[in-house]
């Protein structure tokens, strides 16, 4: 603890947020890459030394992803995530969806289970499920490319998702 890196300890570093360690480490390029891909996926609040037994489960998948993103692009793998956009700010959600995009064009496919119409909207190909929720589910309701879904009558999501799909296309 008597050691110090520009006035702070260990425990001073831990206790930064990804954001600030961000900036506090501008100058070091790998510990910054690290941390601008945490960021990316909207996780510059958390703090470096949090326990990963606090993280939310949309919290714990996106660091996986964050780790994910820091290796060599290798394409060819499969993503699949569940709901990863619980809690997230938006601002924070279109940092994410950028970083889904530079998955698929490195070659890889993402299947995401998602309720932010904006993220829908946003997808290639979808698969809207229920007709509703529970034991009222679990059929396939409608496929498609989210502008074709959106037009489907007999889709609940479809009402929500066209409300975002028509200001995007």
């Amino acid at each position: 603890m008597e050691i110090k890196i520009r006035g702070k300890s260990i425990a001073d570093v831990l206790d930064l947020t990804v954001d600030s360690a961000s900036e506090f480490f501008e100058n070091e390029q790998t510990i910054r890459h690290a941390l601008d891909v945490i960021r990316g996926v909207g996780l510059g609040y958390l703090r470096l030394g949090q326990p990963a037994t606090e993280l939310s489960g949309g919290e714990a998948q996106r660091i996986k992803l964050a780790t994910e993103l820091q290796r060599r692009a290798r394409g060819n793998s499969l993503y699949v995530l569940d709901e990863p956009t619980t809690g997230l700010h938006p601002a924070d959600v279109e940092r994410l969806v950028t970083q889904l995009d530079s998955l698929v064009e490195a070659g890889n496919s993402v299947i995401v289970v998602e309720h932010d119409m904006d993220v829908v909207a946003h997808s290639d190909w979808m698969i809207d499920m229920g007709p509703g929720a529970g034991d009222e589910g679990g059929k396939i309701v409608a496929v498609g490319p989210p502008l074709v879904v959106a037009r489907k009558k007999h889709s609940l999501t479809a009402k929500y998702l066209h409300r975002v799909v028509c200001q995007v296309d």
